[in-house]
């Protein structure tokens, strides 16, 4: 039964065809018992009006339109033939309903000002000569009824049709931005991962470039230093390698892995570590801290640690041989204040400035992407007297 009555709903024609031939074959009978009744024969007409009128039935809902103005013609030529109403007439119905669900504005309209016409011009053409005028009256508003519902239950018809249209469209859409959304969030998070790499793999490898000249270089003369020196790349090593597993574990797909296996986050607390790991390397760093510290959004302090990172990175990497750095961490009222500045001979003007040259100066186009992911403020350039300066005002928020 189910899948007769998919096909069904597959072949809408075939349906409207058989109930097609079933109106032409009652209204010729119907017709020819009338004239029988009367003594006369089947007027010629009749047989080609109920033929007419049938294929409006059977093609109502493939051309909506042609078939109305199909039946408003056939109705105009009953009018003008005499040829009384027919069983075939239902077929005025059937495509006032169906221009109403389906056909186009225009139509809608045309079938529902003919609907109305119908019955009183019918009345009119052919009156009940039984019936007094009170009587032919009331029998055109009761056969006007019924067009007046059939184009009201289609137009309903069309109404749901296009707010489910409506719905559909919508939740496609919602779906859309739900998949770009999802997108933006992974590049998001993929960029974050890559300036995490590119924070800790530029500051580790720094480290471990000059702590190896210098062990090349005092190799012969004072084996112990350079002994303490390899040491030093090897624990910077181990470092960069634990905080590399931890940002590609992140970008893994198809495992699911506890929180607990990664480490934890660089904080604010660190940045005297890092000092103390550049000072190790040969650079001179002055850390100071100012006004009371107390705890910090972990956005705030990541922000904070990478920022100095990368700063006596670049210290390293363009302030010469003989440079010094300070670190000035101030913990304001409303703010936690960093200002990171070296003595050596900076670096270009190009590194500075948007985008850079030959895709480098992503390490302060990074910065100012942190700082203003949690609302900040960043300043970096040369000084007046010589070397570099980076001032960073971060905003505090109550820490959860």
């Amino acid at each position: 039964m189910q899948r007769l009555y998919d096909f069904l709903r597959r072949h809408p024609t075939w349906v409207d065809g058989f109930w097609a031939v079933v109106l032409f074959g009652l209204s010729v009978i119907s017709g020819a018992n009338t004239e029988a009744a009367r003594g006369t024969d089947l007027p010629a007409l009749t047989v080609p009006v109920v033929l007419l009128l049938s294929l409006v039935v059977a093609l109502r809902r493939r051309m909506p339109e042609r078939m109305l103005v199909l039946a408003l013609a056939v109705g105009a030529g009953q009018l003008i033939t005499d040829v009384a109403t027919l069983p075939a007439d239902f077929a005025l119905l059937v495509i006032v309903y169906t221009v109403a669900a389906v056909g186009a504005r225009w139509a809608s309209r045309l079938a529902l000002t003919a609907g109305l016409c119908a019955a009183p011009l019918a009345q009119l053409r052919w009156p009940n000569e039984d019936t007094g005028t009170a009587g032919n009256l009331a029998l055109m508003i009761f056969q006007t009824v019924p067009f007046a519902l059939a184009w009201v239950l289609g137009d309903s018809i069309r109404t749901r049709r296009a707010y489910f249209a409506q719905l559909e469209e919508r939740a496609a859409r919602l779906e859309k931005e739900r998949a770009a959304q999802a997108k933006v969030a992974v590049a998001a998070e993929r960029a974050r991962i890559a300036r995490e790499l590119h924070d800790v793999v530029a500051h580790n490898v720094s480290v471990m470039v000059v702590q190896a000249d210098g062990a090349a270089y005092v190799l012969d003369a004072a084996p112990d230093q350079a002994k303490k020196a390899l040491e030093t790349i090897s624990s910077t090593g181990r470092q960069a390698l634990a905080e590399m597993r931890r940002l590609l574990g992140v970008l893994r797909t198809g495992e699911h892995q506890e929180a607990g296996e990664y480490v934890p986050q660089p904080d604010v607390r660190q940045i005297e570590d890092l000092v103390e790991q550049c000072r190790g390397s040969g650079l001179p760093v002055d850390f100071r801290v100012e006004g009371t510290p107390r705890p910090l959004p972990s956005g705030v302090e990541l922000t904070a640690y990478r920022i100095v990172q990368e700063a006596l990175t670049n210290t390293r990497k363009h302030g010469g041989p003989n440079a010094g750095a300070s670190v000035r961490l101030v913990y304001f009222d409303d703010g936690l204040g960093l200002l990171v500045e070296d003595d050596g001979k900076g670096a270009p003007h190009e590194l500075y400035e948007e985008g850079g040259f030959d895709g480098q100066g992503h390490g302060l186009i990074g910065m100012r992407e942190r700082v203003g992911m949690v609302g900040g403020t960043l300043d970096a350039g040369p000084r007046p007297g010589g070397g570099f300066r980076i001032s960073v005002l971060l905003p505090l928020k109550p820490a959860h």
